[in-house]
């Protein structure tokens, strides 16, 4: 009886399906463009680390053309890979292939209409030999293959799960990684290249440089989580802070409170209780839908009046106005794309390597990264207009859930 009532879902549902499958093999179809000279060289770069790379069948998703890149994306990665290894491992090679060439006088008519006509391809060449060089002298090796380590494979198996759940638009990262641990394997002085991966991202590319943080690399930032709590005698009078000093609000009255030197007196914001002057730190905050003001202020920034909260006066911030203006108070601002505005935000500051990252806590998504040398006292700062809904400083050491769908592939 039940299953003949429910059978006017299950029909539609199963027709559904059908055009679903029917859809995406038509896109697929339509998506069959003729592939640009970067493209291809991406697929065979693909193969290449795969021959060179243990264990990074991952990277047979590119070479088979399931997952093809951009033109632009391939240009981009090649030309800064290119610059990577021409600095790291091969100067010498470079300079040969050109110390006996002499200086020409430029076409740059011809040079413009060689680019428009192959679409950005035209200057690629020497780029891609440096790299196809390096595989090249790697594969010539009495050893030419190269055991990544178990924490890269889970990495990469993170990675390519992901990018079958549509998390990821492609696979870069996990050829950036297989590239890293190559290079690491040449190297003297061996690092753990999933941290410096996520590093390496952020240094090059401040804003929404990583759509996903792999599971391991998360729970690393996480484990720097501190017990993070509001300093009272630095709140603006306007704001409510919760008797655990973990929540604050704009109140509707202004509060009597006593004359401080670390009180805001204009903008409403408040300090965390304290500073850091070294190692890594990290703590999550829920944030309202309207306005709100995340980051770090130096030891040395005046906290009197309305002057900009800017890089220029001391403070390393985020904000958000009018609940879809997000942006980095740098000087000028730097706008973010408002599809990066989260609800809950991660703020992880590693002060020796010089990053004050801003994270999606629960896309596991990057922001912004301020890239700086740190030499004094860095405060946790807050700031928030919104009356009904509290800013919330979340528990410390909150160890974020595996997404695997069963048992948990690497803990």
């Amino acid at each position: 009886m039940m299953k003949d009532c429910l059978q006017f879902l299950i029909e539609p549902a199963k027709k559904l399906k059908i055009r679903l499958k029917e859809s995406r093999k038509r896109v697929k179809l339509e998506r069959k463009e003729p592939l640009v000279e970067s493209q291809l060289f991406i697929m065979e770069l693909a193969r290449e680390l795969n021959k060179i790379c243990q264990r990074s069948n991952i990277l047979g998703h590119i070479w088979t053309s399931e997952d093809i890149w951009p033109a632009g994306v391939c240009r981009d990665f090649i030309v800064e890979w290119a610059a990577v290894l021409e600095k790291r491992v091969q100067p010498r090679i470079i300079l040969s292939d050109y110390q006996h060439e002499k200086p020409q006088k430029k076409d740059w008519k011809g040079h413009l209409l060689c680019m428009l006509e192959a679409g950005g391809e035209c200057d690629m060449g020497p780029h891609k030999r440096v790299i196809m060089d390096w595989t090249r002298g790697i594969k010539s090796r009495p050893q030419p293959t190269v055991w990544p380590g178990e924490p890269v494979l889970m990495m990469l198996d993170d990675l390519e799960f992901q990018w079958k759940r549509g998390r990821l638009p492609n696979l870069l990262p996990a050829v950036e990684l297989v590239m890293l641990a190559v290079m690491n394997a040449d190297s003297p002085v061996k690092e753990d290249v999933t941290k410096q991966w996520l590093v390496r991202k952020q240094r090059s590319q401040n804003i929404d440089a990583v759509r996903y943080i792999p599971h391991s690399v998360w729970n690393w930032i996480c484990d720097a989580a501190e017990d993070v709590t509001l300093d009272s005698d630095s709140a603006n009078a306007d704001l409510l802070i919760s008797g655990d000093a973990k929540r604050m609000r704009y109140g509707l009255e202004r509060r009597e409170v006593p004359r401080c030197r670390r009180r805001f007196d204009g903008w409403w914001c408040a300090a965390g209780r304290e500073g850091y002057a070294s190692g890594r730190h990290y703590w999550e905050v829920e944030v309202g839908e309207r306005d709100w003001r995340l980051g770090v202020a130096k030891a040395s920034a005046k906290r009197q009046g309305f002057r900009s909260l800017t890089t220029d006066t001391g403070y390393l911030t985020l904000r958000l106005e009018r609940g879809t203006d997000l942006k980095a108070l740098t000087v000028p601002a730097a706008p973010l794309p408002r599809s990066l505005v989260p609800r809950r935000v991660g703020v992880y500051l590693d002060y020796e390597l010089g990053q004050l990252s801003f994270y999606d806590a629960e896309k596991r998504s990057h922001l912004y990264t301020y890239n700086e040398k740190f030499t004094e006292e860095l405060y946790p700062v807050f700031g928030t207009v919104e009356v009904v809904k509290d800013l919330v400083i979340r528990p410390a050491d909150v160890r974020q859930p595996c997404l695997c769908p069963g048992p948990c592939l690497w803990n």
